[in-house]
C-alpha cells in the first residue's frame, strides 16, 4: 500500500508542481501565491489541449476566460490589493 501511496505522491508532484513562495509572507499572499500557481498549471493544460486539437479555440478562450473570473474572486476575497501592498513594502 506504500508503494502505491508514494507513486501517486511523486505522480501528483509531477503532474501540480508547486513553486516555493519568496515574497513578503502574509497568509493571504501565500493562499493567492498557491492559487496563481494552480491558475497557470491549469492555462497550460488548456492551451496545449487546444494546440492538440482537442478543444477548439473557443472552448480554450472560455476556460480561461471562467478560470481567470475566478483568479480576480479569489483575489479580491483575500483582500490582496497589490498597489497598496507595494507602496507600503
Amino acid at each position: 500500500m506504500s508503494e502505491q501511496s508514494d507513486f501517486l505522491s511523486h505522480l501528483s508532484d509531477f503532474l501540480y508542481p508547486r513553486s516555493c513562495y519568496y515574497g513578503q509572507f502574509k497568509p493571504e499572499y501565500l493562499v493567492f501565491n498557491a492559487n496563481l500557481q494552480e491558475f497557470a498549471q491549469r492555462v497550460n493544460y488548456i492551451t496545449n489541449l487546444q494546440t492538440n486539437g482537442k478543444l477548439s479555440p473557443q472552448e480554450a478562450y472560455q476556460e480561461i476566460k471562467s478560470l481567470w473570473k475566478q483568479l480576480k474572486a479569489a483575489k479580491k476575497q483575500l483582500g490582496v490589493n497589490s498597489m497598496d501592498d507595494i507602496s507600503s513594502s
